[in-house]
């Protein structure tokens, strides 16, 4: 009988601690569900304020001219300045990049070569072109990446941290304006354009449709502001995809894939903002407006500024350099003798 209550005893101590690490994760995620809701709340009340405050003509609505001034305002001052920098970098790796690494590029063809004489390769033309092109790519793309860590202007980091500057202010933006829209709100008695209500989604539908329309033109017009030389690049690069494509080659490429998927997604972005509130909707539209015109002015930018002179063999893609027609790829072999 002890024995059983002593044992009763100590499942009763223990099992607390058991169900310890389950409690302590709860309170954290509560934790921070609180300072999230908290977060949100007081930002909520600083843009009541704010569009309280501001003198507003009577023809623009206080709290839809707010949403439109925080977008401009937090792009120009947070998202701007990294698109900027990104664009620096950009321009570093045509002007200094590219003309080093071909400078290098005859060294290190004779490099591929010597490797090919010491391993003592055997095989016919085509094979020993093939087995050059398949040696002269790893080495290409390393100095690639030696140049560009040399430079300071890796393409991974230029492409990714404008954009995750932008995701948090727009995933964070977003969700104050869907928090001010619940019920009861003062986003109700507003209404602007379309809109019946700041609260309630476009029942028309014009939101969404011009936000698709928007990020469309963002996608199609990278075109308008590209130089002679660009276009003609694109071309022999388009050419040249042909021609290995008829021959049965697999080429991806992924600016193309890039800009298909960007066109589905202007699709996709129709369809979401349907569903989302009026503010939100009108946030959406502000900041996708504010990219293109952003896009525009940094594409008249790079198109105006002054280039390194190419010449005509420096524009053939790269990967035709890959596929040397001098020194030519027989001489293994016949080393190899």
């Amino acid at each position: 009988m002890l024995a059983s209550t002593s044992t009763r005893l100590l499942c009763r101590r223990f099992v607390p601690h058991q169900h310890q690490p389950r409690r302590n994760e709860v309170l954290r995620q509560l934790n921070h569900r609180t300072f999230v809701s908290s977060t949100l709340q007081t930002l909520g009340d600083g843009f009541l304020d704010l569009a309280v405050a501001i003198p507003y003509p009577q023809s623009l609505p206080p709290y839809s001219g707010t949403i439109i001034l925080v977008t401009v305002v937090s792009r120009l001052f947070i998202t701007v300045p990294f698109s900027i920098w990104a664009k620096r970098r950009q321009w570093k790796a045509e002007d200094v990049v590219v003309p080093e690494l071909k400078q290098e590029r005859p060294q290190l063809y004779k490099k591929v070569l010597a490797d090919m004489h010491k391993d003592k390769f055997r095989g016919n033309e085509d094979e020993a072109r093939m087995e050059f092109e398949k040696r002269m790519r790893p080495t290409l793309k390393a100095k690639q990446r030696e140049l560009f860590a040399k430079h300071g202007c890796s393409p991974t980091a230029t492409m990714l941290i404008p954009m995750a500057s932008q995701l948090p202010l727009f995933v964070g933006t977003s969700m104050l304006f869907s928090r001010l829209s619940q019920h009861p709100t003062v986003f109700d008695s507003e209404s602007f354009l379309t809109l019946t209500s700041l609260s309630h989604s476009d029942p028309t539908l014009t939101l969404p449709i011009v936000l698709g329309l928007i990020t469309l033109a963002n996608v199609e017009s990278s075109r308008w502001f590209m130089s002679a030389d660009a276009l003609e690049r694109e071309r022999k690069v388009s050419q040249w995809t042909a021609e290995k494509r008829a021959k049965g080659h697999t080429v991806l490429q992924p600016k193309k894939i890039i800009q298909s998927s960007m066109r589905l997604f202007s699709i996709g972005r129709i369809l979401i903002a349907a569903m989302v509130p009026g503010s939100v909707q009108l946030y959406w539209v502000t900041s996708a407006t504010f990219g293109l015109l952003q896009t525009w002015v940094l594409d008249y930018w790079d198109s105006r500024r002054p280039r390194v002179v190419t010449t005509e063999a420096d524009q053939k893609p790269e990967s035709s350099k890959s596929s040397p027609a001098s020194p030519s790829p027989r001489s293994p072999k016949k080393q190899g003798k």
